[in-house]
């Protein structure tokens, strides 16, 4: 029955709470309450009252006036730490599988001040100060399966300044996002198998002098040891620059998800060599090309295959 409630009540939180890109937060986004030691203060102040009554004593009775309204402006200072907040939210173009997807929270306010506020999302929270303008945040999430992604709600919220009292907020992201598959790693697993992709990518051609902007990754560290200068291993795809077309007919593997996986390892190993690569599933194409533009294209067609 707990966990009944518990999934009726994030679902009503994901649904009152929604954020499409942009949100600022008015009176009826911010909720504000009693914070753990408010309610030993609640008991003080109880405590004083009737003490003032039974004994008749001005004095008592006037401490304890003065520490409900300590109490009464900790409500209204607290609560003006998310009001008139903008925040706004920037995913990711594309994530992929057991890598880190960050949210961006650009969150804004129209006049500089002090607030000091805290974020909690998948059992992590983190501690935020802002006096500028405009303050950036970024939340790291992780995605463990291949596809469309949904953020979890995310909470903010403040305890300033005597953490009497607590506002708080949600923010249950609209946005959703593609994940690409793991990178399945092909050359450790094949590599006694003589396929023509890893012939294509991996057989060594030459050793030639350095050059600016030449990968430390293939330095020949033995030539170099020897004393016979600073040179670069050359493979065969490396040399000739290789147009590498990336079919999933072609993969060999079974299942659906390990030929997309294979596939996005040799998407990688392309991106690393520098080689022109296509991409070729049952139902589109993806042109030859390389670089990062092409490299989220590749992980959004293999997130969506």
């Amino acid at each position: 029955m707990q966990t009944g409630l518990k999934q009726q009540l994030s679902q009503w939180i994901a649904k009152r709470f929604q954020v499409d890109q942009s949100k600022t937060l008015r009176q009826k986004d911010v909720l504000v309450f009693i914070y753990k030691q408010g309610f030993l203060y609640l008991i003080l102040i109880l405590i004083t009252f009737i003490a003032g009554i039974n004994y008749a004593n001005n004095l008592i009775l006037g401490f304890c006036f003065l520490i409900s309204a300590i109490l009464c402006i900790s409500f209204y200072l607290t609560f003006k730490q998310l009001h008139d907040l903008q925040i706004d939210l920037v995913p990711p173009e594309v994530g992929q599988v057991d890598q880190v997807l960050s949210l961006k929270l650009l969150i804004k306010q129209s006049v500089a001040s002090a607030r000091y506020l805290r974020i909690q999302w998948q059992a992590r929270e983190q501690l935020i100060y802002i006096d500028q303008t405009q303050h950036s945040v970024e939340l790291p999430f992780i995605a463990e399966k291949r596809g469309l992604y949904e953020f979890e709600t995310i909470k903010i919220y403040s305890t300033y300044p005597l953490g009497l009292v607590r506002a708080w907020t949600y923010l249950s992201p609209k946005q959703k996002v593609w994940i690409a598959p793991k990178a399945y790693d092909w050359q450790k697993e094949h590599k006694n198998q003589a396929t023509s992709a890893q012939d294509s990518l991996d057989e060594f051609k030459e050793l030639r002098g350095f050059q600016h902007g030449d990968s430390y990754q293939n330095v020949a560290w033995k030539q170099v040891a020897r004393g016979q200068g600073f040179l670069i291993k050359m493979f065969e795809a490396q040399a000739n620059h290789q147009h590498l077309e990336i079919d999933y007919q072609q993969i060999p593997a079974q299942s659906h998800e390990d030929k997309v996986s294979f596939m996005m390892g040799l998407v990688e190993q392309c991106e690393q060599l520098g080689d022109d690569y296509a991409l070729i599933l049952p139902q589109t194409r993806l042109e030859r090309g390389q670089g990062q533009s092409q490299l989220i294209k590749a992980k959004l067609l293999l997130a969506q295959a």
